[in-house]
């Protein structure tokens, strides 16, 4: 006698798949992703051009600019993208070299699943090669560092920037790096606080060079003054910033007046304008030079000004007026009657309005102690000027990581190198089945040297075996022997002064395996059915090749 049919407990359209067959698929999607930014990595990096659907370009070899904008439909795909972007928030840099990795690691757990080895019993191998990394680098890999020695500072972000597109100003580049975050660091309680997403704003103008680029002692905005008799130049400004209306408060709703005679009317109107003469005297009273506010001035206000000399803006952005005040030292000031003398700010050498171009622009610098800057850039066009961009926040991001955490690895492929031998080593002493997938995870570190070299067209299996021999001799140290990204030679990445932070390469490191877990982790993947009565069958075709780019390689 026959059981009972089979038991559908998913509804009709909904695919399912499970076991072996999903691993693979998501390895496959990680390698895929990794190749897409391969070329993207060391000094002799390929630009990617990526057309937006609305017509825009953007060239970069940002390995998270690149990502962000490519349309991925596989689940594994999209963690692999988030992964660049986490590092990108975290410590700036890395971005390309972590999802090389990452889709590394995952490529080398493909012969153990092959092998019918568990997934878990490879986790538990990379769990212990991340933690056993981790330590090599701090202990054996990792050279303090003296930050009041610029040398030491600069080559750091010079190793960073050589490889993106403002290579060629790369002594401007770290110059500015360095003295934007100098500038926006602060010391409180012994916590260093450095916050250069808010306080350093970079300003792209076209035109110019890129050597007219700078950064400036104070800020600049696109603002002019509101009222051309003002003046537009005063030296040792005193400073007052608001965000308050300067303009009668009109009513929230719909307010009705009922006037019996003529002479209310103008009592009403008197009334408004004597309370924006009460607010300008309040503020005169101080004597400030310039006033500053972030919503409107009335047109009676800016006479008011004018007649007393001092020089208006309004419309300023929240974000721009908290840069004017940790430059000049100034407080903002909600309300006009609770203006006090330490609010005005002193802090600054100069306040004048310019012309670049066809805008006018306010800068307000020569900032005695100024703890927020503006770094001005130049360029021929709007492209440019967004990859420089693109890159100096990579140069900043490095000079912060140094600040915070003084501790350097050298660059050029070395680190995973050493890393790489001294795991190998560690190996031999574990017992059991855990012993290859960790020595993989060390085979798996040897793509960035490897990568490096390909993308120089370099002999990859001769350099690779060349620097392998190297580290491994233990009596000379070889620590900081590397490729060189620009000819594919071996070299000692100490006298070519390439070097990174210690902050970035633990990041890449645990981003990258940890992810690898995270997807070896997945042995089933259910997909549900198309909404609105579109084709039958399952949202997404997990079995496809992984050719999951909306655009061509």
């Amino acid at each position: 006698m026959n059981g009972p049919g089979p038991i559908m407990v998913l509804s009709q359209n909904t695919k399912r798949e499970s076991g072996r067959k999903v691993q693979t698929e998501n390895i496959n999607a990680g390698k895929t992703i990794g190749d897409v930014v391969r070329t993207c990595l060391g000094p002799r990096a390929m630009l990617k051009m990526l057309m937006d659907p609305m017509g825009g370009i953007v060239m970069t070899n940002d390995g998270n600019a690149i990502l962000r904008e490519i349309t991925v439909q596989h689940p594994a795909g999209k963690t692999m993208i988030e992964i660049a972007r986490t590092q990108d928030e975290e410590v700036g840099d890395g971005t390309t070299s972590v999802i090389v990795l990452a889709a590394e690691v995952l490529g080398v757990s493909q012969q153990f699943l092959e092998e019918k080895m568990h997934p878990t019993v490879i986790i538990q191998a990379y769990r212990q090669a991340l933690e056993d990394a981790a330590n090599i680098l701090r202990e054996k890999v990792a050279t303090p560092i003296d930050l009041d020695n610029k040398a030491e500072v600069r080559k750091v972000v010079q190793s960073c920037v050589g490889t993106k597109f403002i290579a060629k100003w790369s002594d401007l580049a770290c110059d500015i790096a360095m003295d934007a975050v100098k500038t926006v660091s602060i010391d409180e309680t012994g916590k260093k606080e450095i916050d250069i997403k808010r306080y350093a704003k970079v300003e792209k103008i076209p035109g110019g060079t890129i050597e007219d680029s700078k950064v400036l002692k104070g800020v600049m905005f696109n603002k002019d003054v509101t009222h051309p008799k003002m003046k537009r130049r005063i030296e040792k400004p005193r400073i007052l910033l608001l965000d308050c209306n300067l303009e009668y408060k009109k009513g929230e709703s719909q307010t009705n007046i009922e006037l019996m005679k003529e002479e209310d009317f103008s009592k009403v109107l008197e009334q408004e304008e004597t309370f924006i003469k009460k607010m300008c005297d309040e503020i005169l009273a101080f004597k400030p030079d310039l006033v500053i506010t972030e919503k409107g001035v009335s047109d009676l206000a800016q006479h008011f000004f004018n007649k007393a000399g001092v020089t208006a803006i309004r419309r300023l952005r929240k974000s721009d007026n908290l840069r004017v005040a940790r430059a000049c030292g100034a407080t903002i000031v909600n309300r006009t009657d609770e203006i006090t003398e330490e609010d005005i700010g002193t802090g600054a050498g100069l306040f004048e309005v310019r012309k670049i171009g066809d805008e006018y622009f306010t800068f307000i610098e020569e900032c005695q102690d100024p703890k927020a800057c503006t770094i001005l850039l130049r360029g021929a066009s709007k492209d440019i000027l967004n990859e420089v961009e693109r890159n100096l926040q990579d140069a900043l991001n490095v000079a912060r990581n140094l600040y915070l955490e003084p501790a350097l690895v050298p660059g050029g492929g070395a680190t995973e190198m050493e890393v790489a031998h001294l795991l190998t080593q560690m190996a031999k002493s574990l017992n059991g089945v855990i012993q290859w997938p960790y020595k993989a995870v060390a085979s798996a570190l040897e793509v960035i040297p490897r990568t490096l070299a390909q993308n120089c067209g370099a002999n990859t299996i001769r350099s690779l075996t060349a620097l392998r021999a190297k580290h491994a001799l233990e009596t000379e140290k070889n620590v900081n022997w590397g490729i060189n990204g620009e000819t594919g030679e071996l070299a000692d990445m100490d006298k070519l002064g390439i070097w990174e932070p210690l902050s970035v390469k633990l990041q890449v490191y645990k981003t990258a395996i940890e992810t690898a877990i995270l997807l070896l982790r997945i042995d089933d993947i259910v997909s549900g059915s198309k909404k609105r009565g579109e084709q039958e069958g399952p949202a997404v075709n997990h079995a496809a090749e992984p050719s999951m780019m909306s655009m061509g390689e």
